[in-house]
């Protein structure tokens, strides 16, 4: 086997001017993804807006979709939509829905900092720690880490 010589910068003899990208800039990922097939529904009582939006974009990063007809979310992957409804609410499960953030550390951390109720669960597997908690429509949620490849 042959080795070659180091391979070294050509001195430029021009001083380099760079100019404005002109292209389109592409949006940054949102840093929560929901654990669903398709879009989610969930149902929340009439009055809880407020608390949802400060809930779900200001806590957990969602993207809020101004619709004159419903409250949406969007997260990186799919929506999720509220169907407003007067109390009582009746719930057909209470499955918990499966959010994917950043970092389950900084999440727990914002939910302490806002007095929030959770749960911190660990899996039976290293690294599949999750977070149990309610939104402010009483609808269970699942907070894991994502894991980058």
């Amino acid at each position: 086997m042959k080795f070659e010589e180091p391979i070294e910068l050509i001195t430029p003899t021009a001083p380099f001017q760079s100019t404005a990208d002109t292209r389109p800039r592409m949006p940054e990922p949102l840093p929560v993804k929901l654990v669903t097939i398709d879009h989610a529904h969930l149902p929340a009582a009439a009055g809880r807006e407020v608390a949802l939006d400060e809930f779900y974009v200001n806590l957990l990063g969602f993207e809020r979709i101004i619709t004159p007809e419903t409250l949406a979310y969007h997260a990186e992957n799919f929506d999720l939509f509220f169907d407003i409804l007067e109390p009582p609410l009746e719930r057909d499960t209470l499955r918990a829905l499966g959010i994917e953030v950043l970092s389950l550390a900084d999440a727990q951390r914002k939910l302490i900092e806002s007095q929030i109720e959770h749960i911190r669960q660990q899996g039976l597997l290293p690294g599949h720690d999750s977070i149990l908690l309610q939104d402010p429509a009483g609808n269970w949620l699942a907070l894991t880490e994502s894991r980058l490849i």
